[in-house]
């Protein structure tokens, strides 16, 4: 989760909880204790280890043995590496590293964290194929993944040979992604996914890890819990009748008495009856999802949500319409899928055990798609065996990600060429066509299928440039996937839109856990205290973590306001809640500065200034810690002490347009304005993006006397968010107050186009039309 800038200045806000709160919590919370009290007294089951299962599954043993998962992490040794370390060299961007071995163990002579080459020992080896990769231990027992990897494939596809991981980048050892940083971390960034029962056992006070699991791979319980219960079901299962999974935490079979039957009318198969469970994809989900954990206490079978929040389909990590961009490990693309929403789950496609497909080629497809239907010239059009008449290549086209590992799209879409010519999205017609232009495959497309349906990356896309007047459709469309409904409520912004509370107030009371979260972050960002309060509270029982922790936060602000005696330890409950999800990351500055702002909402300042501090010991240059604290300092009307964090942290990171910019606020501040507008100059140009920094910049320019190159600038801003209401006044004021009340009548004109309700908007515009009569 990213840090948050959060102004303190909501903080301590006197409001009335409203009497339907207090009534709704009255009636839940006795049930809310119980459900907490009855999870923290249930006697956990032990991990056993993998033979203890292969005794009653030897099929299962079998299969598993050599797969990805039991080859996911192993210890390094000549059975083990497959990368050559022959004392042979690679050179990339000026560094040239050596492999080779010494006594039966592996070196990598590579750059260390000062630069300097310096030999390292290869303790594992992570992964097996299409690459594989290696682990050094560094002190405070933190392990490191190398940059270098070996490429597993055969040499007639380019394999047997070693590459970088940054083929087209010189990563330095001052650089965010150097090997020996943070964000190549074993223990964080890697280790949950490529072991068993991993606890990674950091200590905040050393700063340290002792980081262990009960198996090097993943094994049997990683999937379906720790089977003490279940080996003492098998030994007695006369003694223990009924118990819920024959014993397992996990219960990862289908438990509706459902199957799929094939439709002939359609062509498509259907559950005879609809699946009652999500457990096995969100089993499968806590490794192959963009995700960030909030919980240290994993059990496979409890819902993903209350260990780890998926990742929306934000611009960084996917295209507007759903497609993948960056890495993003299958979850979030599935939620997207037709297919989930039928009810088809993992194992349907993938034997789980050796994680091999149930069929190959379209035959895989075919178990659900008639091919009498479906797999024909008829309805792909091309000749048969080609590419053009395989089912994963239109509708699930590859990215490549790691250099070497293409990784399939699973939202299982239907190629949209006209959304590419609209929004700029790729569409699997052209990744064959590349010779032709989207609009020919479009026109195609629309000849033989007819027109297309709309699509919500129209509406995404219109967002994320500030013309989100469409969200609230979406937000409240419940046949478009959850994962989609909960981005568009993260898009929401400040200048709220026409039945947006409204919104959000019914995506609060979804079904789906992901849409609750989002619509409480939302709830933060475009409510005022009173709608918090009455909305926010009754979430504080929600079964969910993530849910009542997302609610604890957003009602931080306002927390001192409520004293109802029913309501108070639930909430008190769901804050420590939400500062212990922060500190499951205790390594990363960056939950120490959301701690920060948690504390500071609630004006509790030392605490906050002790965990921005705290974030400053982990990375000295840690720019969002600096720039908080100096904020924390300005609250408390300290500015003299804001001021050199500020100035070292742009020393330390000049490219960080934040700190220039909280720079320029507190020069303003001090009447400094040259140099003010200086830094806000900086800011918005190392950030042109920002809608904020190139709106205060503006401003700034318009208050230092300098109009027309504020007009400029603003109508810059504009034109990267043509819907943004603050940026249509200003730029409606400022052209007034230059004379041009013709651009002001324009931009005035668009101002209530876009906010019809806004009567400050439409005094405006008749303002500015009485000026020109």
């Amino acid at each position: 989760m990213p840090a948050r800038l959060i102004p303190f200045a909501a903080a301590g806000l006197v409001t009335a909880i409203a009497v339907t709160v207090v009534l709704l919590l009255r009636a839940s919370t006795n049930r809310v204790v119980q459900y907490h009290r009855d999870a923290t007294n249930r006697a956990p089951a032990a991990y056993v280890g993998r033979q203890a299962c292969a005794e009653c599954h030897a099929r299962e043993d079998r299969l598993w043995t050599g797969s990805h998962h039991d080859l996911a992490m192993q210890p390094a040794s000549p059975e083990t590496v497959l990368g050559d370390f022959g004392d042979v060299s690679f050179t990339h961007r000026g560094v040239t590293s050596t492999f080779s071995q010494r006594d039966g163990e592996f070196y990598v002579r590579t750059d260390g964290p000062d630069g300097t080459l310096t030999d390292y020992r290869v303790t594992h080896t992570f992964g097996v194929t299409p690459l594989q990769q290696y682990l050094v231990e560094f002190p405070g027992g933190r392990r490191q993944s190398l940059p270098l990897c070996w490429d597993t494939r055969d040499a007639a596809e380019g394999g047997g040979r070693w590459f970088h991981l940054y083929p087209d980048e010189a990563i330095g050892h001052g650089d965010e992604l150097h090997w020996t940083g943070p964000n190549q971390n074993w223990n964080f960034m890697c280790a949950e996914c490529h072991s068993t029962d991993l606890q990674r056992g950091y200590d905040l006070q050393t700063d340290a890890y002792d980081t262990t699991w009960s198996e090097i791979d993943v094994s049997c319980e990683a999937c379906h819990g720790p089977a003490s219960k279940h080996v003492a079901w098998a030994a007695a299962p006369e003694t223990t009748a009924g118990v819920e999974h024959l014993g397992l935490t996990a219960g990862l079979r289908d438990i509706d008495g459902g199957g799929w039957v094939m439709d002939m009318a359609t062509g498509n198969a259907k559950r005879t009856v609809p699946r009652r469970s999500r457990a096995q994809i969100e089993t499968c989900a806590r490794c192959h999802a963009r995700r960030l954990q909030i919980h240290d206490d994993v059990v496979p079978g409890r819902p993903l949500l209350d260990t780890h929040i998926p990742a929306l389909l934000t611009e960084r990590l996917y295209h507007a319409d759903g497609q993948i961009l960056d890495e993003v490990y299958v979850y979030g693309s599935f939620l997207q899928s037709k297919m989930y929403r039928e009810g088809v789950t993992c194992s349907d496609c993938h034997e789980p055990h050796d994680l091999t497909l149930r069929a190959e080629g379209n035959a895989l497809c075919a178990q659900c798609h008639l091919p009498d239907r479906y797999d024909t010239p008829k309805h792909h059009f091309h000749a048969p065996g080609g590419p053009g008449a395989s089912c994963v290549e239109c509708h699930m086209p590859s990215r490549t990600y790691m250099v070497v590992d293409p990784r399939r799209d699973h939202s299982m879409r239907v190629p949209r060429p006209d959304l590419t010519v609209a929004l700029g999205t790729p569409n699997a017609c052209n990744g064959c066509h590349a010779d032709r232009s989207a609009r020919w495959a479009a026109d195609i497309v629309n000849d033989r299928y007819g027109s297309r349906p709309p699509h919500f990356g129209k509406v995404l896309h219109a967002a994320r440039r500030g013309e989100g007047g469409s969200l609230a459709g979406l937000i409240a469309d419940t046949d478009q996937p959850a994962i989609v409904r909960a981005t568009a409520l993260s898009l929401l912004e400040a200048s709220v839109g026409p039945g947006w509370l409204a919104a959000v107030e019914s995506a609060l009371a979804d079904s789906d856990p992901l849409v609750r979260v989002a619509a409480l972050d939302s709830l933060g960002v475009i409510a005022g205290p009173d709608d918090r309060l009455r909305l926010a509270v009754p979430l504080l029982d929600d079964p969910i973590r993530a849910v009542r922790t997302r609610a604890a936060r957003v009602l931080a602000p306002v927390a001192a306001n409520v004293t109802d005696p029913d309501i108070r330890p639930l909430l008190d409950h769901a804050l420590a809640e939400y500062a212990a999800t922060e500190l499951t990351n205790a390594e990363r500055p960056t939950s120490h500065v959301n701690l920060g702002n948690f504390h500071g909402e609630q004006l509790r300042f030392s605490e906050a200034e002790t965990s921005y501090r705290t974030a400053l010991r982990l990375d000295p240059d840690h720019v969002p810690a600096r720039v908080n604290l100096a904020d924390l300092y300005r609250v408390q009307g300290r500015d003299d002490l804001g001021e050199p964090l500020l100035r070292r942290a742009i020393e330390a990171a000049p490219e960080q347009a934040p700190a220039h910019h909280a720079l320029g606020l507190l020069l303003a501040r001090q009447g400094r304005t040259a140099e003010a507008v200086d830094a806000l100059r900086r800011a918005a140009g190392l950030d042109p993006g920002n809608l904020r920094f190139g709106y205060v910049y503006a401003v700034a320019l318009h208050s230092a006397g300098r109009p027309t190159q504020a007009i400029t600038e603003l109508e810059s801003v504009h034109t990267r968010h043509p819907a943004d209401r603050e940026v249509l006044a200003a730029l409606a004021m400022f052209n007034r107050d230059a004379g041009h009340i013709d651009a002001a009548i324009r931009f005035a004109e668009r101002l209530v186009a876009v906010a019809p309700d806004d009567a400050t908007a439409a005094q405006l515009l008749a303002q500015l039309r009485a000026l020109r009569r």
